[in-house]
């Protein structure tokens, strides 16, 4: 007992700093191994919706190409200008998507730059899974490009964490 006593009346600052900081890691490493598994669950969820809009306008893309003198399900002749607050009103209200990090903003928005909304910059933070759409109308001619993205999971910028696809007329 007395041995016990001594060992603590010479544990010194150094001493309980190493503790401190061994007990920091390792919690912080326990942390991050129980929460891992739902964070890959919103990423997934997150891809999900991004695939489902790609293939959906990809499908309108195709059904138009087949049969120029119909009309889109959100009303626009598949010969002209198709209009993106049109489109993105339309993905909002009849594809069930649902954000799971339940921000208070729509899935889908209009950017002016997909590709930087997507991946953010430095110093610039982006809103996870939130699918971004070209501001600029998707034109008639073969080959006009609408960019699609989304951030998946922090920092955006990273390798993996952001989708971005082209779609082409």
């Amino acid at each position: 007992m007395k041995d016990i006593i001594n060992k603590i009346k010479s544990f010194g600052l150094l001493e309980f700093l190493v503790t401190a900081s061994l007990i920091y890691v390792i919690s912080m490493l326990i942390w991050t191994a129980s929460t891992r598994s739902a964070i890959e669950d919103k990423a997934n969820q997150i891809k999900s919706n991004h695939k489902k809009v790609v293939e959906y306008m990809n499908e309108q893309v195709n059904i138009c190409t087949q049969n120029s003198n119909s009309v889109t399900p959100w009303g626009e002749n598949c010969k002209n200008i198709w209009t993106s607050s049109l489109i993105v009103e339309y993905i909002l209200k009849n594809l069930k998507l649902s954000n799971p990090y339940s921000l208070n903003k729509p899935l889908i928005q209009i950017s002016s730059d997909p590709r930087i909304q997507a991946e953010g910059k430095a110093g610039q933070s982006t809103d996870k899974g939130i699918i971004f759409v070209s501001s600029n109308n998707f034109n008639a001619e073969p080959g006009s490009e609408w960019i699609i993205g989304t951030c998946t999971k922090s920092p955006c910028v990273a390798a993996g964490n952001n989708e971005l696809v082209s779609i082409y007329r």
